[in-house]
């Protein structure tokens, strides 16, 4: 079902590994580690829209449901294909640093959050620089997921896919016709 270049991909990025590599890799996977970026952009959003910054949270906070959502609980259970660190052929090369996870791997949901967050500050953030940056944090957090054997490559893409469609139609559906309502 999926194409041999997939695995071959994911096998070249997986055993391209350091000490220092892994390090940094585990943490950019670490949903809690973010936290503080979060709470950051919930600062600035305030700050750029002072009482109407409910808006945009609640746009930001519904597109990273949505992503999640398709993601994990409809695509995952449906899918059904099975992460690579779980996968028996790869045990005598693969590279664990972080351990393995579930059973299932696509689509990634920390692409999907990840590119959701990114496309939705892109889009509704006055100055694009930040959205910039914020792409790239979902990059590297998407390579961190191929890197530590939890997601071959079309997850990850599917996942950053998932993340982006989903900021776009709640953009339109929810922000839109909250922006109108001033």
């Amino acid at each position: 079902m999926f194409p041999t270049w997939d695995s071959d991909l994911f096998k070249f990025i997986n055993t391209s590994h350091s000490e220092h590599l892994d390090i940094l890799m585990i943490m950019f996977s670490n949903k809690y580690i973010w936290i503080p970026l979060y709470l950051f952009i919930i600062k600035k959003l305030v700050d750029q829209y002072k009482k109407k910054a409910w808006k945009s949270i609640l746009y930001l906070i519904s597109t990273v449901a949505l992503a999640d959502q398709i993601s994990s609980s409809l695509l995952k259970p449906i899918v059904k294909r099975i992460r690579p660190c779980h996968v028996e052929a790869f045990q005598s090369w693969i590279h664990l640093p972080d351990g393995c996870g579930g059973m299932y791997g696509f689509c990634s949901s920390h692409a999907a959050n990840s590119f959701a967050l990114a496309m939705a500050i892109y889009m509704i953030s006055k100055t694009k620089r930040t959205g910039y940056i914020l792409f790239f944090w979902a990059f590297v957090i998407a390579y961190s997921r191929i890197y530590l054997g939890a997601h071959y490559p079309i997850d990850v893409f599917v996942g950053a896919a998932i993340g982006i469609f989903s900021s776009l139609v709640l953009k339109k559906v929810l922000y839109d016709k909250l922006a109108k309502n001033v």
